[in-house]
This record gives C-alpha cells, sequence and structure tokens, in this order.
C-alpha cells in the first residue's frame, strides 16, 4: 500500500521590519505653484503632465496632495518626519483655498460652510469662509466654462481637515459648484506670487 510522504511543517517567513527613512543632512522645502491638469505625483500615467515636468530636484516627494484639476500651492520634502507633519491631517494644519463657484454666495450658504456642510462622509468641520474680490490670476487652461446667464463669484475657504475633494463637494453642497480651485496657503507657507509652474525653495522646519 502506498503511503503519502509525511508533511512538512510550515516554515514562517521571518518579518522584515522596515526601518524608519533616515533623516536627511541637507532637509529641503519647496513650494510650487501646481497648474491645473498636473498630477500631484512624479510617475507619469501617460496622459497627464506630472511633477517631474517642472521639479528638477532629486528626492523631494509631496507633502499632501492636490486634485488634478486644482492649481496652487504644493509642498514638496526630502524630509520623512517634515512630509508626515505637513500631510497628517491630525496636525490640523489650516490650508486656504480661493474657489470660483457658480451663482452668488449669500450670507446662508457662508454660514453654512462655516458652520458645517453634511457631505457622505460626515459633517465637516468648522471652516472659515468669505466672499473675496476676483483675485488676479495666472490664466488658466482651458480656461473654465462660463454660462452667460449664471454669475460667478469668488470665495475663500480655509479648512482644517483633508477630506477627498473637500472644497469643491462643500461649495457644491451649499449650491454654489466650484468652476476654479486655487489653494493659496498651508500653514505658514503661501504662494507669495509665484506663477504657475514656477517653485522656490525655503528654509526646511516644522511648523510651530
Amino acid at each position: 500500500m502506498a503511503t503519502s510522504p509525511p508533511s512538512r511543517p510550515h516554515r514562517v517567513q521571518p518579518q522584515v521590519r522596515r526601518s524608519a527613512r533616515p533623516a536627511p543632512a541637507a532637509p529641503r522645502l519647496i513650494l510650487l505653484n501646481k497648474p491645473f491638469d498636473v498630477l500631484s505625483q512624479f510617475s507619469g500615467d501617460g496622459t497627464h503632465q506630472t511633477l517631474s515636468d517642472f521639479v528638477n530636484v532629486p528626492n523631494v516627494y509631496p507633502a499632501g496632495r492636490l486634485d488634478r484639476d486644482s492649481e496652487g500651492l504644493l509642498l514638496l520634502t526630502n524630509d520623512g518626519a517634515l512630509q508626515a507633519r505637513i500631510a497628517d491631517p491630525r496636525h490640523k494644519l489650516p490650508k486656504t483655498y480661493w474657489a470660483q463657484v457658480e451663482g452668488v454666495p449669500d450670507e446662508a450658504a457662508l454660514e453654512k460652510l462655516r458652520t458645517g456642510v453634511l457631505l457622505s462622509d460626515g459633517m465637516t468641520r468648522p471652516a472659515e469662509a468669505a466672499l473675496l474680490p476676483e483675485p488676479t490670476l495666472w490664466p488658466r487652461h482651458p480656461p473654465i466654462r462660463v454660462r452667460a446667464q449664471i454669475p460667478t463669484h469668488w470665495i475663500a475657504l480655509t479648512l482644517r481637515e483633508g477630506r477627498n475633494r473637500q472644497v469643491r463637494r462643500m461649495t457644491a453642497a451649499v449650491g454654489l459648484p466650484t468652476l476654479r480651485l486655487v489653494r493659496v496657503q498651508i500653514g505658514p507657507w503661501c504662494l507669495n506670487g509665484l506663477a504657475s509652474g514656477q517653485w522656490h525653495e525655503v528654509a526646511a522646519h516644522l511648523p510651530a
């Protein structure tokens, strides 16, 4: 009678513990004015431009993200601790956006944005919201689609959380669809007149 070979004990593969990325000898922090329709990453999809088309600095990575159809401030660093400090929503770094919206933002709509809007993933935290005189910005390519019968206005919105496409969802929830969205400030860092696609380097330090 044939007998089956004795079973071998299952060998447990040892777990490899990944060490944290060592702190760089020279920390760097770059402020980029990300253009519209550019991915917030260095690897491409063969269709859209990426950060590598604008920033030629090795070993820096985005601290947080900015949607492809949004413009403005994106921070990049080679310091993992600084990257985590900026990107982690638990630290609640305020982020300020200028949004061109369709319709007329009345005080009731602004107050809803300030006190919290119910989205599919829950109520938003209190925010700062105010009417904004039309800012002088670089041209967007392609320009927004304007409907002659519906006016547009600008609002400034400051958030202390980072949900997916949050500004667009919030303005839509109060009847003000966002047509153009520009991030102008993250914590203490702001665009400071950077043209679209330009970047400059500042001292790399953790915000207080």
